[in-house]
Protein backbone atom coordinates (compact mmCIF):
# COMPACT_ATOMS: atom_id res chain seq x y z
CA UNK A 1 0.00 0.00 0.00
CA UNK A 2 0.76 3.27 -0.58
CA UNK A 3 0.19 7.06 -0.18
CA UNK A 4 -2.47 7.99 -2.23
CA UNK A 5 -3.30 11.84 -2.17
CA UNK A 6 -0.87 14.50 -4.52
CA UNK A 7 1.78 15.50 -1.72
CA UNK A 8 2.75 18.79 -4.11
CA UNK A 9 5.55 19.11 -1.81
CA UNK A 10 7.91 22.36 -3.27
CA UNK A 11 11.15 21.13 -5.03
CA UNK A 12 14.50 22.04 -3.05
CA UNK A 13 15.89 25.22 -4.46
CA UNK A 14 19.06 25.44 -5.88
CA UNK A 15 21.01 27.52 -3.65
CA UNK A 16 24.88 28.57 -3.07
CA UNK A 17 26.92 27.13 -0.45
CA UNK A 18 26.07 30.21 1.37
CA UNK A 19 23.04 29.94 1.13
CA UNK A 20 22.76 26.31 2.10
CA UNK A 21 24.40 27.70 5.43
CA UNK A 22 22.02 30.66 5.77
CA UNK A 23 19.05 27.79 5.18
CA UNK A 24 20.59 25.17 8.30
CA UNK A 25 21.28 27.71 10.58
CA UNK A 26 17.73 29.25 10.02
CA UNK A 27 16.38 25.97 10.41
CA UNK A 28 18.19 24.97 13.70
CA UNK A 29 17.58 28.40 15.26
CA UNK A 30 14.08 28.57 14.15
CA UNK A 31 13.27 24.97 15.26
CA UNK A 32 15.38 25.33 18.54
CA UNK A 33 14.38 29.05 19.85
CA UNK A 34 11.38 30.11 17.91
CA UNK A 35 10.74 32.52 14.83
CA UNK A 36 10.62 35.77 16.35
CA UNK A 37 13.10 35.10 18.94
CA UNK A 38 15.57 34.64 16.49
CA UNK A 39 16.97 38.04 14.73
CA UNK A 40 18.87 38.19 11.53
CA UNK A 41 21.74 38.86 12.97
CA UNK A 42 21.94 35.38 15.04
CA UNK A 43 21.31 33.34 11.72
CA UNK A 44 23.72 35.42 9.73
CA UNK A 45 26.53 35.05 12.59
CA UNK A 46 25.62 31.24 12.83
CA UNK A 47 26.14 30.80 9.10
CA UNK A 48 28.50 32.64 8.90
CA UNK A 49 27.95 35.07 6.59
CA UNK A 50 27.05 38.96 6.25
CA UNK A 51 23.28 40.18 7.11
CA UNK A 52 23.82 41.64 3.20
CA UNK A 53 24.50 38.03 1.86
CA UNK A 54 21.35 36.54 3.81
CA UNK A 55 18.94 38.83 2.42
CA UNK A 56 20.45 38.64 -0.87
CA UNK A 57 19.87 35.25 -0.72
CA UNK A 58 16.47 35.21 0.91
CA UNK A 59 14.97 38.75 0.48
CA UNK A 60 13.36 39.09 3.81
CA UNK A 61 13.25 36.90 7.16
CA UNK A 62 9.99 36.26 5.91
CA UNK A 63 10.77 34.58 2.96
CA UNK A 64 13.51 32.70 4.83
CA UNK A 65 10.67 31.85 7.44
CA UNK A 66 8.89 29.98 4.50
CA UNK A 67 12.13 28.29 2.86
CA UNK A 68 12.70 26.92 6.51
CA UNK A 69 9.08 25.07 6.44
CA UNK A 70 9.36 24.03 3.01
CA UNK A 71 12.26 22.26 3.67
CA UNK A 72 10.77 20.91 6.87
CA UNK A 73 7.96 19.67 4.87
CA UNK A 74 10.07 18.28 2.19
CA UNK A 75 12.08 16.47 5.03
CA UNK A 76 8.61 14.73 6.70
CA UNK A 77 7.48 13.49 3.39
CA UNK A 78 11.03 11.64 3.10
CA UNK A 79 10.84 10.47 5.95
CA UNK A 80 7.01 8.74 5.72
CA UNK A 81 8.12 7.20 2.40
CA UNK A 82 11.15 5.38 4.53
CA UNK A 83 8.56 5.36 7.45
CA UNK A 84 5.89 3.36 4.19
CA UNK A 85 9.08 1.37 3.01
CA UNK A 86 10.33 -0.02 6.26
CA UNK A 87 6.48 -0.91 7.94
CA UNK A 88 5.12 -2.02 4.31
CA UNK A 89 1.17 -1.88 5.52
CA UNK A 90 -0.83 -4.15 3.77
CA UNK A 91 -4.12 -2.35 3.81
CA UNK A 92 -5.78 1.44 3.85
CA UNK A 93 -5.98 1.26 7.35
CA UNK A 94 -2.39 0.16 8.07
CA UNK A 95 -1.11 3.21 5.94
CA UNK A 96 -3.19 5.14 8.69
CA UNK A 97 -1.63 3.66 11.50
CA UNK A 98 1.67 3.75 10.09
CA UNK A 99 1.34 7.60 10.02
CA UNK A 100 0.71 7.54 13.61
CA UNK A 101 3.42 5.09 14.13
CA UNK A 102 5.84 7.21 12.61
CA UNK A 103 5.12 10.37 14.76
CA UNK A 104 7.40 8.18 17.49
CA UNK A 105 9.93 8.25 15.45
CA UNK A 106 9.84 11.84 14.33
CA UNK A 107 9.49 13.22 17.72
CA UNK A 108 12.41 11.04 19.10
CA UNK A 109 15.08 13.47 20.98
CA UNK A 110 12.88 16.02 19.91
CA UNK A 111 11.30 18.53 23.17
CA UNK A 112 9.46 21.18 20.73
CA UNK A 113 7.21 19.16 19.04
CA UNK A 114 5.94 20.16 15.46
CA UNK A 115 7.66 23.30 13.69
CA UNK A 116 4.13 23.75 11.54
CA UNK A 117 2.14 23.96 14.59
CA UNK A 118 4.72 26.27 16.60
CA UNK A 119 5.05 28.54 13.44
CA UNK A 120 1.52 29.00 13.19
CA UNK A 121 0.97 29.94 16.91
CA UNK A 122 4.00 32.48 16.04
CA UNK A 123 3.17 33.57 12.94
CA UNK A 124 -0.59 35.09 13.06
CA UNK A 125 -1.31 37.42 10.39
CA UNK A 126 -2.50 34.94 7.70
CA UNK A 127 -0.85 36.61 4.61
CA UNK A 128 2.52 35.52 5.89
CA UNK A 129 4.63 33.43 3.27
CA UNK A 130 4.86 30.56 5.19
CA UNK A 131 1.17 29.92 5.95
CA UNK A 132 0.45 28.55 2.96
CA UNK A 133 3.30 25.79 3.87
CA UNK A 134 2.01 25.61 7.32
CA UNK A 135 -1.88 25.11 6.28
CA UNK A 136 -0.93 22.96 3.08
CA UNK A 137 1.16 20.54 4.87
CA UNK A 138 -1.75 20.05 7.56
CA UNK A 139 -5.04 19.67 4.89
CA UNK A 140 -2.61 17.61 3.15
CA UNK A 141 -2.40 14.79 6.42
CA UNK A 142 -6.64 15.14 6.78
CA UNK A 143 -7.20 14.35 3.00
CA UNK A 144 -4.65 11.70 3.15
CA UNK A 145 -6.36 9.99 6.20
CA UNK A 146 -9.79 10.70 4.16
CA UNK A 147 -8.34 9.07 1.03
CA UNK A 148 -7.28 6.11 2.88
CA UNK A 149 -10.41 5.73 5.25
CA UNK A 150 -12.41 5.90 1.31
CA UNK A 151 -9.67 3.31 0.11
CA UNK A 152 -10.81 1.06 3.44
CA UNK A 153 -14.13 1.36 2.80
CA UNK A 154 -15.06 2.89 5.57
CA UNK A 155 -18.71 4.69 6.26
CA UNK A 156 -18.10 8.48 6.12
CA UNK A 157 -14.59 9.01 5.17
CA UNK A 158 -14.46 12.40 5.42
CA UNK A 159 -15.56 12.46 9.47
CA UNK A 160 -13.41 9.91 10.03
CA UNK A 161 -10.79 11.67 8.67
CA UNK A 162 -11.15 14.67 11.00
CA UNK A 163 -11.48 12.54 14.02
CA UNK A 164 -7.86 11.09 12.56
CA UNK A 165 -6.91 14.71 12.12
CA UNK A 166 -7.40 15.69 16.10
CA UNK A 167 -6.00 12.71 17.35
CA UNK A 168 -2.55 13.01 15.15
CA UNK A 169 -2.35 16.77 15.81
CA UNK A 170 -3.69 16.50 19.18
CA UNK A 171 -0.70 13.97 19.85
CA UNK A 172 2.19 16.87 18.48
CA UNK A 173 0.82 19.42 20.88
CA UNK A 174 0.24 17.36 23.81
CA UNK A 175 4.05 16.27 23.21
CA UNK A 176 5.07 19.53 23.63
CA UNK A 177 2.30 21.04 25.74
CA UNK A 178 1.42 19.11 28.16
CA UNK A 179 4.92 17.06 28.10
CA UNK A 180 3.34 14.07 27.29
CA UNK A 181 6.10 12.27 25.52
CA UNK A 182 4.12 8.70 25.26
CA UNK A 183 1.51 11.03 23.81
CA UNK A 184 2.62 9.43 20.62
CA UNK A 185 1.91 5.83 21.44
CA UNK A 186 -1.72 7.09 23.21
CA UNK A 187 -2.91 8.42 20.21
CA UNK A 188 -1.89 5.87 17.84
CA UNK A 189 -4.08 3.32 20.09
CA UNK A 190 -6.74 5.63 19.89
CA UNK A 191 -6.83 5.73 16.28
CA UNK A 192 -6.59 1.72 15.91
CA UNK A 193 -10.01 1.45 18.12
CA UNK A 194 -11.34 4.18 16.10
CA UNK A 195 -11.13 2.25 13.23
CA UNK A 196 -11.91 -1.52 14.50
CA UNK A 197 -15.14 0.74 15.93
CA UNK A 198 -15.69 2.32 12.57
CA UNK A 199 -18.66 0.66 10.46
CA UNK A 200 -18.31 0.21 6.62
CA UNK A 201 -20.06 2.01 4.06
Amino acid sequence: MRLIVDREVAAAPRLTPAGERILTAASTLFYEQGIRTVGVDAIAAAADVTKKTLYDRFGSKDRLIAAYLEERNRVWHEFLDEQLAARRPATPEAVILALFAALTDWLAGSRNGCGFINASVELAAPDHPAMPVIVGQKQWMRSEFEAQAAAAGLADPRELADRLLLLHEGALVSYRVAAMPDAPEVAARAAADLLASWPRA
